[in-house]
């Protein structure tokens, strides 16, 4: 190419960019790559956004006299961008029903912010006794007078699992308390204390630790310091008979941001059961 044809390539394609910029439209549409569509889900309120359809391809918010808010068209080409495409567990029939679920009929389902029934798993690192161990704490949304703000909901540490729960039951046999224990004043407490690691097995049928109690307990003496956060993930719970995971991935390519992670069928029935998974509780 001749210096002359070269002047004249530069001077159209300077033409042609003012005159897409003069229509106010993306380049990349003029050109039908659809790669602003496939950006990564930056935020978790854009994540719900764009599972509802009230967020356009440009990025812009949709309100509900916008033509397009909460469309099911929209929401068809959204939804199938939201998981994360290289997990092999999420299968394209389950993503499918899932959707299906979601956008049938004159019941579609849409996730709301201030709806309850989602909440946070964040991985944190504390000090504790010298070393620096991972701490879970899982946050929710609570309605005040001024708003709504984030609150430590419950809690996991190994240390205070293994304290209540890894007790050998079988060390020196069934314990409990003679029932004529009264008529003695209760003086085989003596054997309710002789182990520290066994008091628990002489509290009532259900009882259940306080773990958050006990994780403020061991902050306000300053035995557990805090040192940052690793990891965070969002459970939902919103939709009728579904469960899925959020979590955020960073890695080239458009499939990036906060995407589902992890989805399963889970009746109305069973998501307190696996809630209670996911705290750890017992």
């Amino acid at each position: 190419m001749n210096l002359k044809n070269l002047s004249f390539s530069i001077i159209t394609l300077l033409l042609l960019i003012s005159s897409v910029n003069a229509q106010n439209v993306n380049i990349g549409e003029a050109l039908g790559d659809e790669s602003e569509f496939y950006a990564s889900t930056k935020q978790v309120n854009q994540f719900l956004r764009r599972f509802n359809a009230e967020e356009n391809i440009e990025g812009e918010k949709l309100y509900d006299k916008d033509r397009d808010f909460r469309s099911l068209n929209l929401r068809l080409k959204y939804l199938p961008m939201l998981f994360d495409a290289r997990n092999q567990n999420l299968s394209a029939s389950l993503k499918e029903e899932f959707i299906s679920a979601v956008t049938k009929g004159n019941s579609p389902q849409f996730l709301e912010f201030h709806g309850g029934n989602w909440f946070a798993e964040v991985l944190t690192s504390f000090m504790y006794k010298g070393k620096e161990m991972d701490l879970t704490l899982f946050m929710k949304l609570e309605e005040e007078k001024l708003g709504t703000k984030w609150v430590i909901s419950n809690m996991y540490f190994e240390p205070f699992y293994e304290i209540f729960y890894d007790v050998d039951t079988t060390a020196e046999g069934i314990k409990f308390l003679h029932p004529l224990s009264h008529e003695l004043d209760f003086m085989n407490l003596v054997k309710v204390f002789r182990n520290k690691d066994n008091v628990s097995l002489f509290t009532e049928k259900g009882y259940r630790p306080d773990f958050l109690t006990l994780f403020l307990y061991e902050v306000k003496k300053s035995n557990l310091k805090f040192e940052s956060v690793k990891e965070v993930k969002f459970h939902f719970f919103q939709i009728d008979d579904w469960y899925f995971e959020l979590s955020e991935f960073n890695r080239p390519g458009y499939n990036t941001g906060w995407l589902i992670s992890n989805l399963m069928k889970a009746p109305e029935a069973q998501k307190e059961i696996l809630q209670r998974y996911i705290y750890r509780e017992e």
